[in-house]
């Protein structure tokens, strides 16, 4: 059965009554399917479990014929070295040339350059996210510390320690080396973009305003290519693989006769 909607009906309310070419779905095995699988709606829940058993069984009738027999690996069910073993035999993964392994690091520069690494100190003006009018007058008094501290740049602990809600104010408003990942990411997306000296705007987050002078900015470097070409290797692998693997079930799908639910499958065969 072909289709690029995918539909569920069902002779019942309740369940879809489903056959995979000609073999009927349990529907306590949907039932018991529907937890892993989280929707909107109930509707929806069912579809995507009997869905998914639609596949399961798509699998396991393919590799019937085969008459795979297989060795689970550790932590690997049965069934899981199954599908595992069908996959492998039945989906051709072209592997990237050199070319295009380059081809990908030369467009992408930014995945493979290091994150930049700062010495910062900061100022923090608390306020709660929803309290618009208190981060509206914190704003304005976040630029009147600025201008402070461009005239009198000396009096920045000072100032951490009267003016900041945050604990490193007791080391005049030092937050030592900062790397991607050690702040929340709204403030890291500003901090990780700033020049070293005062920022002359306030850097907003979920907590308030921070007046911010970044002391020591060491600029990330570019990884040789040969030191992630491996990498590069397995993630095109990887992309190329799920693709595969999505065109080979659309195949089965498209070469079934499913009855109860509505599914895409693919008209072009690749199996051989």
């Amino acid at each position: 059965m072909n289709s690029s909607a995918i539909i569920a009906t069902s002779e019942k309310p309740e369940w879809p009554r489903v056959r995979v070419n000609g073999v009927p779905l349990d529907p306590k095995n949907i039932a018991l399917e529907m937890q892993y699988h989280p929707a909107e709606s109930r509707d929806e829940a069912v579809f995507l479990a009997a869905q998914a058993l639609v596949i399961r069984e798509l699998l396991e009738q393919r590799a019937a014929e085969l008459d795979l027999l297989v060795m689970p690996e550790a932590d690997e069910s049965e069934e899981e070295a199954l599908f595992r073993v069908l996959i492998e035999r039945e989906v051709l993964i072209p592997e990237a040339d050199e070319a295009t392994l380059v081809h990908y690091y030369e467009s992408n520069p930014a995945r493979f350059t290091t994150a930049p690494l700062l010495a910062a100190r900061h100022i923090l003006l608390a306020a709660a996210p929803d309290d618009i009018v208190e981060r509206s007058r914190l704003r304005d008094t976040a630029l009147a510390l600025i201008a402070e501290l461009q005239a009198a740049p000396d009096r920045f602990a000072d100032l951490a320690r009267r003016h900041s809600a945050c604990p490193s104010k007791e080391q005049g408003g030092e937050l030592g080396q900062l790397s991607p990942g050690q702040t929340v990411p709204e403030f890291e997306r500003q901090l990780m973009r700033l020049p070293e000296g005062l920022s002359l705007q306030p850097l907003e987050s979920r907590f308030g305003f921070h007046v911010v002078w970044v002391d020591m900015r060491i600029e990330g470097r570019k990884l040789p290519y040969e030191l992630v070409r491996d990498d590069i290797r397995r993630e095109l692998a990887e992309r190329v693989g799920n693709k595969a693997v999505v065109q080979y079930l659309e195949t089965l799908v498209g070469q079934a006769e499913i009855d109860g639910i509505l599914m895409r499958g693919a008209d072009t065969p690749l199996l051989q």
